[in-house]
């Protein structure tokens, strides 16, 4: 088959030849004859040619593609991107049969079609701003609408000068109020109003208590001081 490309309108045009010529059915295209034949066509473009076909050029490079996932055992990107160009073509086939049609019912009527008329295009801005409204707008496009500022020693305040509880103390402290009888639950380790460095470590120590076999938590809630360690 000799022909060129500029007689066909697109890659699909093209494409839907190569089926008709070829006497294949559109829902169940042998899709590697068709790619084989459709890449040898492009590779007859001439340097001139090149610019030209961009869109054949487009379409051969995503048929070598798919033909490299048929060579694979078994794909699922290559029967996907055979359903997709199948839809293509099936939608293209019927774009150009109804556009068939319509030329046929347009034969024998006469058409006036006039020239585009030329838009005159209007660049004034006639919108007025205030003053500030306008810099902090160049400001923006020009990245300096945030503002860094410099951290105050107040900001860090209340991170430096938070106490800090340790596990250690808190462990002691939860063993002291099991022992004495003023702590049975777990809950009551935690107070409302204490601070997070407590919540932390209270919650710490627990863990490591339960961890070493020192305490116990039933369903409950309730805790158990065990008075010898168990073996981890």
């Amino acid at each position: 088959m000799t022909f060129k490309l500029d007689q066909f309108e697109g890659p699909l045009d093209l494409l839907l030849y190569l089926v008709s010529k070829n006497k294949m059915n559109l829902y169940d295209i042998e899709i590697v004859s068709l790619i084989d034949q459709y890449v040898s066509v492009v590779h007859e473009l001439s340097p001139e040619q090149m610019e030209s076909a961009s869109e054949f050029i487009e379409m051969a490079a995503r048929l070598v593609q798919m033909k490299s996932y048929f060579l694979l055992p078994k794909s699922e990107e290559a029967e996907r991107m055979k359903e997709e160009l199948t839809g293509l073509l099936v939608e293209y086939s019927m774009c150009k049969e109804v556009a068939g049609k319509l030329k046929q019912m347009s034969e024998g009527i006469y058409h006036v079609v006039r020239l585009p008329a030329e838009i005159q295009f209007d660049t004034e801005y006639r919108l007025h701003h205030d003053v500030y409204l306008l810099e902090n707008a160049y400001n923006a496009l020009q990245g300096r609408s945030v503002k860094k500022r410099t951290p105050q020693q107040e900001q860090f305040e209340p991170l430096t000068t938070a106490p800090f509880v340790s596990v250690g103390s808190r462990i002691i402290a939860v063993l002291r109020g099991l022992v004495t009888g003023r702590v049975k639950r777990l809950r009551q380790l935690f107070q409302a109003n204490g601070s997070r460095s407590q919540t932390v470590a209270t919650f710490l120590a627990v863990l490591e208590l339960v961890r070493a076999g020192r305490i116990e938590i039933a369903e409950d809630e309730t805790l158990k001081v065990k008075r010898k360690r168990e073996e981890r």
